[in-house]
């Protein structure tokens, strides 16, 4: 059940470009998920805010090229680090493709930032929803299943966050 939060400047991609756009992202964050991205209850559950930019700046002046972010939301666990590096990379595609060859085709304009909300708060229709409740549609209704596979991958995430990054010399 991925939110996410697209910044698009007007006049950037066209109409059908945008709404493809859109569509894919959320297969994209659904699949990452584990999810299904053709069932209609998870799609009904993912949902994507586009927000509109007048304009952006670089390095303090107007940009000569349109500049993208995307700010994918998942609840704790669900995206590993291979995961995240998959969510960054296609998404990053998915963008470029959308321009349909309007821009020179850059990685370099379009920044994903793909963030867990801690367990305990994931929040909608008026309370919190642990990762184990969502889990429950992946293991057949198994709660007992769900709430394993929820702290296994709530652990995982915890763990790897603690981890000092690649490449970091201190």
């Amino acid at each position: 059940m991925p939110m996410l939060d697209v910044y698009i400047p007007d006049g950037a991609l066209g109409p059908g470009a945008e709404a493809a756009l859109v569509d894919r992202l959320t297969e994209i964050l659904i699949r990452h998920e584990g999810f299904d991205p053709a069932d209609p209850a998870t799609r009904a559950v993912s949902w994507v805010f586009v927000h509109r930019p007048a304009a952006v700046h670089v390095g303090g002046a107007p940009a000569d090229a349109p500049r993208y972010k995307v700010v994918p939301s998942v609840p704790e666990g669900q995206l590993d680090e291979q995961g995240r590096a998959g969510v960054v990379a296609e998404v990053t595609e998915a963008v470029l493709d959308a321009e349909e060859g309007a821009w020179p085709r850059d990685p370099g304009r379009v920044w994903v930032f793909p963030t867990e909300v801690p367990e305990g708060h994931w929040g909608g229709r008026g309370r919190i929803t642990p990762l184990a409740a969502i889990l429950t549609r992946l293991t057949g209704h198994d709660a007992r299943r769900a709430g394993t596979l929820a702290a296994r991958r709530i652990a995982a995430s915890r763990a790897a966050r603690s981890r000092v990054p690649r490449g970091f010399t201190g």
